[in-house]
């Protein structure tokens, strides 16, 4: 694969920031008034962390994603930006409430919650997971709440717990190709063990909608990223993201290609050919993605409204 890419735009160096990725900080009224209420609560959403330029429409549009149990990751996978360290911080039990409140006052009516690895614990932080969608739940049953979790080291019990809570939606990500996860991702992680987690999920609850993302301008081929697809639907994925993946610092994986939106929308149109229920795939799509989650609000909302059968 060329480290050049010619797309619909013209070519771009990997060192070069393409046009289609360079967009406004956002800011304005909604940000300002839903950040303070975030840091009266002292919390934070991987929007704000990651300096994501989706904030101020997701917000609006009443998504978020916040990242509980702390901020420092046990795991250090080369692409992720986040602390890590073998023992992560205390867990706030005051957490899910505190949570579930900005929620109510944020006036969200699609939740997403990521969190840290937590291989420090005896669950993996599962059960603080599954509280937080079930406080969030309390508040207001219609609110729909997106589990975006690690893998808990395939074990069935954590995902089990994590289920417990009432998710609408189980997302976990494989993030990249077969051939680059030992580069890309933690040792402790693995691209079968990613998949295995996404089947166990649908196996235990098929009712759940199971999501993944899958980053691109690693390296991967074209080839590779149909055959990733192929792996996430033999395991009854329901939705996939596709986004660019972009170097948080010089410590990190370097960027090998910074692929077209032409690019992204052709793996959009294979992937819903190979039967996804819905793909958001362009260069600024990150695995919290307002497209499919308005997409999977809607569907979940529909299916909720269905008449019973006696």
């Amino acid at each position: 694969m060329s480290n050049s890419p010619k797309g619909r735009f013209g070519r771009v160096t990997p060192g070069e920031k393409p046009g289609w990725l360079k967009v406004p900080r956002p800011h304005g009224e909604t940000v300002q008034r839903l950040t303070r209420i975030l840091r009266d609560r002292d919390l934070h959403t991987v929007c704000e962390e990651a300096r994501c330029p989706n904030m101020g429409e997701c917000w609006a549009g009443g998504t978020a994603t916040f990242m509980v149990l702390g901020d420092t990751c046990t795991r250090g996978c080369r692409f992720c930006a986040v602390k890590t360290n073998g023992k992560g911080q205390p867990v706030d039990s005051a957490e899910p409430d505190k949570v579930a409140d900005s929620v109510v006052a944020m006036g969200l009516r699609y939740v997403v919650l990521t969190m840290v690895d937590r291989d420090d614990l005896d669950d993996g932080g599962a059960a603080h997971i599954a509280d937080t969608i079930a406080a969030i739940k309390r508040r207001d049953p219609k609110i729909l709440v997106e589990a975006l979790t690690g893998d808990f080291q395939g074990d069935a019990s954590k995902i089990q717990r994590v289920l417990d809570g009432g998710p609408d939606v189980f997302a976990h990500n494989v993030e990249t190709v077969l051939r680059l996860t030992p580069r890309v991702r933690d040792q402790r992680c693995s691209y079968v063990q990613s998949l295995e987690v996404l089947r166990r999920a649908k196996e235990l609850n098929p009712g759940v909608v199971t999501k993944s993302s899958i980053m691109l301008g690693l390296g991967e081929s074209e080839r590779e990223v149909d055959q990733t697809m192929d792996d996430l639907r033999e395991y009854q994925v329901d939705v996939v993201t596709l986004g660019q993946y972009l170097r948080p610092t010089l410590k990190h994986l370097p960027v090998r290609e910074h692929v077209s939106p032409a690019r992204f929308k052709a793996h959009e149109q294979r992937a819903l050919r190979k039967g996804f229920l819905y793909v958001a795939s362009g260069p600024l799509v990150r695995s919290s993605y307002k497209a499919a989650e308005f997409y999977i609000a809607g569907m979940l909302e529909r299916r909720n409204a269905a008449p019973t059968e006696i």
